[in-house]
């Protein structure tokens, strides 16, 4: 989605904890003659957020598309075999739910959101998950803050239409990642039976493509595209 954005013709601020991955993606960015710069912070600190908005501003200017991708899930509140519901420790739960809500959504819309507010425009793209409209696996926790997101950004959908700031949603399907690829794939490369599982209640019988994000990126971050667009989900 950066990469796109930056080829649509967006300056993009990377943000995150992870350096050497942030760094790469802009140097993906400016070697395609975008413009990037990485910028380090936790999007569950406030305070983190802060300083990362100042630094945005003064290196490419007003913030004016929010897309809030922090997320991912933690097996100790995963429903499994040798874990039941009732079993999952309610602070490792709420972890969970810091990074997929707090961080993944309400801070950063609280940080950024009233200056695009003050500015009269913006976009804010949360990205939501296909677990949180039907829990699909045992990714319990995860799933309920997903659904907690796209209750958020219904919410602020409506707060802020009449400020001319629009707020939409994005839900992926199974996109494979660097922290879910060991959970689906065997050693050797081939598809294990949960991944058998999750393409027979995929109707492309396949994964999707980090690429394949793109394209609603683009349209919900244009005024032009979606000007009239706001608490919206679009199912990629």
């Amino acid at each position: 989605i950066a990469e796109g954005l930056a080829n649509a013709g967006a300056a993009v601020a990377v943000v995150g904890r992870n350096r050497e991955r942030g760094e790469a993606r802009v140097k993906n960015i400016t070697g395609a003659g975008g413009r990037g710069q990485y910028v380090s912070a936790d999007a569950i600190s406030r305070d983190d957020l802060k300083r990362a908005h100042r630094e945005i501003q003064g290196a490419l200017g007003p913030v004016t598309i929010l897309v809030n991708a922090a997320g991912g899930n933690d097996p100790k509140v995963t429903v499994s075999a040798e874990r039941k519901f009732e079993q999952i420790a309610l602070e490792v739960r709420r972890a969970n739910f810091d990074l997929n809500l707090v961080g993944g959504a309400f801070l950063p819309c609280q940080e950024f959101g009233p200056a695009m507010v003050e500015r009269g425009k913006g976009s804010i793209i949360n990205i939501a998950s296909v677990s949180a409209h039907i829990p699909l696996s045992r990714v319990v926790s995860y799933s309920a803050a997903k659904a907690a997101v796209l209750s958020l950004t219904q919410f602020l959908a409506r707060e802020w239409a009449p400020k001319g700031v629009r707020v939409n949603s994005i839900t992926p399907g199974f996109f494979p990642a660097g922290q879910n690829r060991k959970l689906l794939f065997n050693d050797d490369g081939s598809p294990n039976d949960r991944t058998k599982s999750i393409w027979n209640h995929t109707p492309m019988k396949r994964f999707g493509e980090a690429h394949e994000l793109i394209g609603a990126a683009i349209f919900l971050a244009s005024a032009q595209a979606s000007g009239f667009v706001t608490g919206s989900d679009i199912r990629v």
